[in-house]
């Protein structure tokens, strides 16, 4: 059988109905499979899933993403961004308005495993999201390290009006970028600033739940050590 598009849904939604075989968090009630979890429907050869959502990144218009690429067409790039979707960066966005097919290799400008900092351009849970670098301070990040936290830990990093990236940033002498998606980079020339950043970001990543988090961060980042 044909496999369907992907789709968003949540418990109790109808995803299909005729001879599928139920998968993972899925269930079947009468002829219909419905849905169990938040997630992205998928429907494979003759079975019907759903990948839970539970700590994976959802796209949305104009969000900050650190991308990882993972492959290219001959005319875009497939980024991971930390989610069940895969972001797509139109060659022409890198090349500009000449860019050519055949006369330029997309390899020479993004590779495999190259970072990139994007937006998200264009996205309806329907397909994979689009995504641009045609914005001041995006493109392909050159240095610094790449560190993983739950995306919806992100506003937590991040703080109130920036309070608790500043206080990161300041005491480690660090340039932290954050994607929505959970992905964040940090370069700093000092090692020892560089280990206490990333040190204070998975503390906000584990903690987040914590009262006074900004204040156990600073004393975190003023003791002496590591």
């Amino acid at each position: 059988m044909e496999n369907t598009k992907r789709k968003y849904v949540i418990p109790g939604d109808v995803i299909t109905s005729g001879p599928y075989r139920p998968d993972q968090n899925v269930t079947l009630e009468g002829k219909n499979i419905v849905a169990t979890t938040i997630g992205i429907s998928e429907i494979y050869d003759d079975t019907v899933r759903v990948i839970p959502l539970t700590g994976m990144y959802l796209p949305k218009i104009n969000d900050l993403v650190i991308g990882k690429v993972i492959s290219h067409t001959s005319l875009s790039w497939e980024l991971d961004i930390n989610s069940c979707y895969v972001g797509f960066l139109p060659a022409q966005d890198v090349f500009g308005r000449d860019f050519s097919a055949h006369a330029d290799e997309l390899t020479s400008r993004l590779d495999k495993g190259d970072l990139v900092a994007a937006r998200i351009a264009n996205f309806d849970r329907t397909r994979d999201p689009l995504i641009t670098i045609a914005d001041r301070e995006l493109g392909k990040i050159d240095s610094g390290e790449l560190i993983a936290i739950s995306a919806s830990k992100v506003p937590r990093l991040i703080g109130k009006r920036g309070t608790m990236i500043q206080t990161i940033e300041m005491a480690t002498g660090a340039t932290i970028t954050i994607g929505q998606n959970g992905w964040v980079v940090v370069t700093c020339d000092d090692p020892n600033g560089l280990l206490k950043a990333k040190k204070a970001i998975r503390m906000v990543d584990e903690q987040a739940h914590i009262a006074n988090l900004t204040d156990k961060v600073k004393s975190m980042l003023e003791s002496k050590g590591e």
